[in-house]
């Protein structure tokens, strides 16, 4: 499994649109709003790499530090099976202590760190990516309640497109290739 964390800001990321012809597009949002929504997720392919799926867990006005970094692995432990690797960034939580605790209790997690300033290797950066720029693009919510349902709604369809999902690893320059 490739995992990564990412964070959603209330200030929307702004693409072009349409609008009525003389009249500019109106984007309104809340200024000097600082909550963000933070995400974990993990991109899970099977060992005959025949299935992929995407699971993630949000975290409003929360980063993702290693205690929760190591609760959403626990969570997965009970949603795959078997040997499971799980290929991540070299952030500071996924080296910590609570982390080299939880993986001395779990035997069959085996963590690998993609090298240093290296995130197109990871596909669950593109997914954040897609995230961002198509679904949430042009989205200023009201709140950080309102971002996450949004956010929980398009990751959940998201988490259908088996295709896109495969897309995002096929990007990747890693070979690691479905038929």
């Amino acid at each position: 499994m490739f995992l990564d964390e990412s964070a959603l800001l209330m200030s929307p990321l702004v693409r072009r649109t349409w609008s009525p012809r003389g009249r500019g597009p109106i984007l309104r949002q809340r200024t000097r709003h600082h909550q963000k929504l933070s995400v974990i997720a993990a991109l899970v392919i099977n060992r005959s790499r025949r299935r992929v799926r995407l699971c993630f867990r949000l975290h409003l006005d929360h980063g993702v530090d290693s205690p929760r970094a190591a609760a959403f692995l626990r969570q997965l432990g009970g949603q795959v099976w078997g040997p499971v690797l799980v290929v991540w960034d070299r952030l500071n939580a996924h080296r910590s202590k609570v982390i080299r605790a939880f993986a001395a209790r779990q035997p069959r997690f085996r963590f690998e760190f993609l090298p240093p300033y290296a995130p197109e290797l990871n596909p669950v950066e593109y997914a954040w990516s897609w995230l961002k720029t198509n679904p949430l693009a042009n989205y200023a919510p009201q709140d950080a309640t309102d971002l996450a349902r949004a956010t929980r709604g398009h990751g959940r369809r998201l988490q259908n497109q088996k295709n896109l999902l495969w897309s995002f690893i096929d990007h990747s320059p890693l070979v690691l290739r479905h038929n």
